[in-house]
């Protein structure tokens, strides 16, 4: 659906290859929105499974798809950002799903306010769509450049920021380019140009490509984090989320 002026409020972008099982749930949370000013694009690296046509047969609109082979997750998203049509992205890969119905409908009515960058909290959830978890790190209450520093405080697919200050993403880093395009999303705006929703818009899988790599994201991140910050501070905060880690993996351990 679009607006008066022929464009979208938001555009969806969702990644996939040979994602015909884990798309169902994506595309069902994208038909039950109460609000459908948006454009669902697909960006598919040339499934050889029944992917696209689950797309098709499912999906109540009728997404922009592109299927052609890709050099990776980020490539792939780039693609995604260079055709959008939307003021405002909204990163929801294969697997992953909009909290409720009216999801959607609370990003619309923070941009009446016209911010830059509209975020809310994430739920984790398991394969067969039951909660897992809360994420592990909470929005903070006002973003800033300097919250990003003390790690990914935001969920990339709860964060919707507008079209217009929107960096390509670096497709040195396989995986967690996400995390430096964030902190180059919130250096491109202003605490007063951010909104926290305070409520949970976005079900995310587990075990997603970065949650398979995990040491090799945590590497990357930790060299993100020296360039944006610093290396000695980088360094100092690593050494202070070790108690943290420790509480959650004995959190872990104590639920088997």
């Amino acid at each position: 659906m679009m607006n008066p002026q022929g464009k979208p409020l938001f555009s969806i972008i969702t990644i996939t290859f040979n994602a015909g099982e884990t798309i169902v749930p994506t595309i069902e949370s994208l038909n039950r929105q109460s609000f459908q000013d948006f454009e669902h694009i697909i960006i598919d690296g040339a499934s050889s499974d029944n992917t696209l046509a689950r797309i098709r047969e499912l999906s109540n609109s009728t997404p922009r798809i592109l299927s052609e082979p890709d050099n990776g997750l980020y490539f792939a998203m780039n693609k995604g950002l260079n055709i959008a049509k939307g003021k405002y992205l909204l990163f929801l890969n294969a697997g992953d799903s909009l909290h409720s119905p009216d999801s959607l409908r609370y990003y619309a009515d923070a941009s009446a306010n016209d911010p830059d960058i509209i975020y809310a909290d994430t739920n984790i959830v398991n394969e067969d769509r039951t909660f897992n978890s809360p994420r592990h790190l909470s929005a903070p209450e006002v973003l800033t450049l300097k919250s990003f520093s003390k790690g990914m405080l935001i969920c990339h697919q709860a964060f919707m920021v507008k079209r217009s200050i929107a960096p390509l993403y670096d497709t040195d880093y396989r995986f967690s380019a996400d995390y430096d395009w964030t902190v180059r999303c919130i250096a491109a705006s202003s605490p007063e140009k951010c909104i926290n929703l305070h409520k949970v818009t976005i079900d995310y899988l587990r075990n997603g490509t970065t949650d398979k790599n995990k040491r090799a994201s945590l590497i990357e991140r930790f060299h993100i984090m020296s360039h944006h910050y610093g290396s000695l501070p980088t360094i100092a905060r690593h050494l202070s989320f070790i108690p943290r880690a420790a509480t959650r993996r004995l959190k872990a351990i104590l639920q088997r």
